[in-house]
């Protein structure tokens, strides 16, 4: 004989403050638990967000990002000559040979230093990144020292808007437009002209290149080709795999950070949840008594109670996602350890994050609610009745 659902429900309503207190320190724990999640995904959803698929780049084997790679002007000739380089309507080809360096800016608020990446772009940057939108002024004129500041670059750090000029390089450089890259890692960059840039900063080589495939399938051929050429000591990778290899990094740690701080909390939860089932137990040893004397199995007995705890355990987990998916609305910004850059980003909630929260929080209540629901279903009935 099976106990009903409602009994479940009436008895975590009967408690209203045990059940909101233990149901609030659950929720804290999922928060913490699915904050850490969407972090970690804003993350990676930011950076591959950034690369195009149909897009090729080329930097320098081992050096992981642009910033430690260098490409001399001969090799970005032989790949520029690569018959699987797109050609614009314009007849040149889609083709970007660009400058990746690190300048220090202060932010605003606290006015400390922090690193901002400034890149060189030429005449097919702006064409291999349709995501990139100007919203301001306009794009720096090749030849000039002119740059434009993405969106996150002007929200965030002093001194960078429209009309006002940055020194670095030795050099004025004139902000002359602000660009909207949406969630990406542009955002958080300021363009220049290359040729400018490099010789600011007396650069002979550049630091990547990037261009647009003429038959996306035959990728695999061209990397062959370039990564087997003997004049070459560089590889090609597509350029969401390059950025997706640039979360990669951030993102593990975040996961390990936020998995140690969610086990010790949880934790708390667990035992704040496992005393409060004690506690309804003991208080209800008559009624134990009661519904094993009409007949009621053991295993129904202990089927309620770790439904109750369940229960607790998902209102939770509900509470604490519902919180939690208001943190899509907040930018971050931190420090990207493959390019020792600001890299701003928002926490991203997905289907699969919802689900692994209200499968943590219904773990939490099982482990919570399982020895007091043993406790309960072991209950002798002549001896229930007794105490009552």
């Amino acid at each position: 004989m099976f106990i009903p659902l409602s009994y479940s429900i009436k008895n975590l309503l009967t408690r209203k403050i045990t059940t909101v207190l233990t149901a609030s320190g659950m929720a804290l724990v999922v928060f913490v638990f699915t904050t850490i999640l969407m972090m970690a995904h804003g993350l990676e959803k930011t950076l591959i967000d950034t690369g195009s698929y149909d897009n090729g780049m080329v930097i320098r084997k081992g050096s992981g990002a642009e910033l430690m790679s260098w490409v001399s002007r001969s090799q970005a000739s032989i790949v520029e000559s690569d018959p699987q380089v797109a050609i614009g309507i314009d007849g040149k080809p889609l083709f970007a040979k660009e400058l990746n360096i690190l300048i220090t800016l202060p932010k605003k608020g606290d006015n400390k230093q922090s690193n901002v990446t400034i890149r060189g772009i030429g005449n097919a940057s702006l064409k291999l990144r349709p995501q990139v939108k100007l919203i301001d002024g306009r794009m720096p004129k090749q030849g000039s020292s002119e740059v434009a500041a993405g969106r996150s670059v002007v929200k965030r750090f002093k001194g960078v808007d429209i009309g006002m000029t940055l020194r670095f390089g030795m050099r004025d450089w004139n902000i002359v437009g602000i660009f909207d890259a949406g969630n990406t890692g542009y955002n958080s960059e300021i363009w220049g002209d290359n040729d400018q840039l490099m010789q600011a900063f007396r650069r002979p080589v550049y630091s990547s290149l990037l261009f647009k495939l003429k038959e996306s399938s035959e990728f695999g051929k061209l990397k062959e080709r370039i990564e087997k050429d003997p004049r070459m000591n560089h590889e090609v990778k597509r350029e969401t795999k390059y950025y997706a290899d640039q979360s990669e990094m951030m993102a593990k740690f975040l996961r390990i950070l936020g998995m140690s701080l969610t086990i010790i909390f949880s934790l708390g939860a667990v035992i704040g949840a496992m005393i409060t089932m004690y506690a309804s137990v003991a208080s209800r040893v008559a009624e134990i008594g009661t519904m094993r004397a009409l007949g009621f199995q053991r295993r129904s007995i202990m089927g309620a109670f770790l439904l109750e705890s369940l229960l607790l355990s998902l209102a939770g987990g509900i509470a604490g996602l519902f919180f939690a998916s208001f943190l899509q609305f907040f930018t971050i910004s931190t420090m990207n350890f493959q390019t020792f850059s600001e890299l701003a980003f928002s926490f991203s909630l997905n289907i699969n994050i919802a689900f692994k929260s209200l499968i943590f929080s219904l773990i939490m209540g099982f482990v919570g609610g399982v020895l007091p629901a043993l406790r309960a279903s072991r209950m002798n009935i002549v001896d229930a009745l007794r105490q009552a």
